[in-house]
């Protein structure tokens, strides 16, 4: 049964071909600064960048910018945007771009005016925000993250080899999100196709857990089978609009809380994945397709029952004449073949990781308590072994 909880989403979701025909209404709500971020060249290359910039001179706006958001946002980065921010005083941050540059707005919005390191603060001791909190706008360019409708931020710091998200609450979460299919089209395909892994994954993570029925499970299978099946026609026509859409509807409701509601979390592929890139900097939908078998087929004997509902009901596995393990087994095999057909990591060491960092990468992950077995720090080393 479901447990008791109280569920808020204060993200207001502007979606379709001619969502950003709503930025400019969006904007009046806001004063008359804003600190424009995104992350390389490809929003200038598009024209996206023009677009927006028009927007916000029409709307009477002070722009600042922070281009050069790296993938995997730095601690020295997030310095550099607070120092931007709390000088002119901003009134709203925009992102323009994937989760990562959604990541770093957020980041840069509860840090901006913290009166200590952020980092030390909000990324190592986990506190809550106590500060004065600068609201962030999204403009989505890539699919994956779910940064769009969520209040999740994922910093990494290379000198401490530590690459670590803190979750924060509803008020930290973008207050709109623009969300236009066709943004996506540019993105390489090894890009789109760690987004759809780790949107995937996202869902993987709140599904593994708990033997209880719930609503919650039935809603992620449904996603499940829908992001497998728009996978498969966006790799057959990238342009393919129905998928795209689909797809970047689907990534959004994957993390934007609700599938967390009224049950345990998993979420150890990510903590296992977010050291690795820690010590690689690679994509962090690849980080987690290159560990995710190795885990699952790991933890499957304590969850079975789970795994071989995943079988029947994501994969349509018929389970006439299968032990419930058979069955179980079936369904990763399933998920294996799907994703080589995305052509993501199947192993860390395509990503850089060598036998010398096995025991780091270890001792970086956090261990998590809610799927169906708490790992050791020898679990993770073995489930890093069988990933290479």
């Amino acid at each position: 049964m479901l447990g008791n909880f109280t569920y808020c989403n204060p993200t207001r979701v502007h979606f379709g071909q001619d969502a950003l025909d709503k930025l400019g209404g969006e904007l009046a709500n806001y004063g008359s600064k804003v600190l424009l971020t995104y992350g390389g060249g490809s929003i200038k290359r598009s024209g996206l960048y023009d677009q927006i910039v028009a927007i916000l001179q029409d709307c009477g706006k002070q722009v600042f910018e922070m281009p050069g958001v790296m993938p995997n946002p730095t601690v020295e980065k997030l310095y550099e945007g607070c120092k931007v921010a709390r000088e002119q005083n901003v009134d709203l941050i925009l992102a323009v771009g994937g989760g990562s540059v959604c990541d770093y707005a957020k980041a840069v919005s509860v840090s901006a005016w913290c009166e200590e390191d952020p980092w030390e603060k909000y990324y190592l001791r986990m506190e809550e925000v106590d500060n004065p909190i600068i609201p962030v706008g999204c403009v989505l360019t890539m699919v994956g993250t779910g940064s769009e409708m969520n209040g999740g931020s994922v910093i990494t710091n290379h000198t401490q080899k530590r690459k670590i998200g803190h979750v924060f609450g509803s008020n930290v979460m973008p207050r709109f999100t623009i969300l236009n299919p066709t943004y996506t089209y540019t993105v390489p395909m090894r890009q789109m196709v760690a987004g759809i892994y780790d949107a995937f994954n996202h869902i993987c993570e709140q599904y593994f857990s708990g033997t209880d029925d719930n609503t919650t499970d039935y809603i992620a299978e449904g996603l499940m089978k829908s992001l497998v099946h728009s996978s498969r026609e966006a790799l057959a026509d990238p342009h393919n609009y129905e998928a795209r859409s689909n797809i970047m509807w689907a990534a959004t409701w994957a993390l934007n809380t609700l599938l967390a509601m009224g049950k345990t979390t998993d979420w150890e592929v990510h903590m296992i994945g977010q050291s690795i890139g820690a010590y690689t900097d690679a994509t962090h939908g690849m980080t987690l397709s290159a560990v995710s078998l190795a885990y699952y087929r790991f933890i499957m004997p304590y969850g079975l029952a789970k795994f071989a509902r995943f079988a029947t009901n994501v994969w349509g596995i018929d389970p006439a004449g299968k032990t419930e393990k058979e069955l179980a087994e079936a369904g990763l095999d399933a998920m294996e073949a799907w994703m080589k057909e995305l052509g993501v990591a199947m192993n860390i060491r395509e990503l850089g990781v060598t036998e010398d960092m096995i025991e780091g990468i270890a001792d970086g992950t956090f261990l998590m308590t809610g799927g169906y077995k708490v790992l050791t720090r020898e679990d993770v080393i073995a489930i890093l072994r069988a990933s290479l």
